[in-house]
């Protein structure tokens, strides 16, 4: 029997995680939302009085895009991975939601759509404070609001994957210290990859999601679009509606 499916449902569960968001938002924004910002002030500002410009660029203007895909990736892998583990081996609340009418793929979604919203709310934050600093110098760069959506939704599909396979909330610790980190570390957010490590280095990192998710919001805010940017969306689409389709 094929399994129902309406955008309603989802948006019932999308719904009750924004009411719930709404009474703490206070305490899970704060944290989330100053950690780029902290960097960009510790990093952009302090080391880059020391390296004023990387490939020709001020160096918190090349940061900045990277610190607004790095608070996407946050918002949307904590959402996916500790909360959704906790709501489904804990407080057993998709066990109540399977009792009403909605379907596993109307709660899948619906968790993925507060997740992308999530994203966006720390993106799109750090992105306002970037832009009230000065650090986004092209019109392009309002659209990178929908490159943040788009990071989110990747790690939003790739999050839910892994929640729902690790046997213990302990392998959690493992997943963000041995792969988000290294993303971004190594994802053109601190320094150019192919300037630094050189061609070999870029295979690597072409094939990792993050960045695409960094190069597409730094071309756009500062207005240098290509025809690359158009394999930085085909890469966050396809492969995140493969994970979508995992899940």
């Amino acid at each position: 029997m094929t399994e129902s499916f309406s955008i309603l449902g989802a948006w019932s569960v999308c719904r009750r995680n924004i009411t719930l968001y709404s009474k703490t938002w206070k305490l899970n924004l704060l944290p989330n939302f100053f950690e780029p910002v902290f960097l960009l002030l510790g990093i952009g500002l302090g080391l880059g009085f020391y390296v004023t410009q990387v490939g020709g660029i001020p160096y918190p203007i090349f940061l900045a895009p990277g610190l607004v895909a790095m608070a996407a990736m946050n918002g949307a892998s904590f959402e996916t991975t500790y909360n959704v583990y906790v709501r489904m081996n804990y407080d057993r609340v998709y066990d109540a939601m399977i009792a009403t009418p909605l379907s596993e793929t109307e709660i899948v979604m619906g968790e993925i759509l507060w997740a992308v919203i999530r994203s966006v709310i720390y993106g799109g934050a750090f992105l306002l404070m970037t832009y009230l600093f000065g650090f986004i110098p092209s019109g392009w760069g309002v659209l990178s609001i929908l490159a943040v959506a788009l990071v989110g939704y990747f790690f939003a599909t790739m999050g839910i994957v892994f929640s729902c396979t690790v046997p213990t909330i302990d392998l959690f610790s493992f997943y963000y210290t041995l792969f988000l980190t290294p993303l971004y570390i190594f994802s053109d957010t601190f320094f150019p990859i192919r300037e630094r490590l050189g061609e070999t280095w870029m295979w690597v990192a072409e094939a990792t999601p993050l960045f695409h998710g960094v190069r597409l919001i730094r071309s756009l805010c500062l207005g240098e679009l290509s025809f690359v940017l158009w394999w930085d969306l085909a890469y966050l689409i396809l492969i995140g509606l493969f994970f979508n389709w995992i899940a």
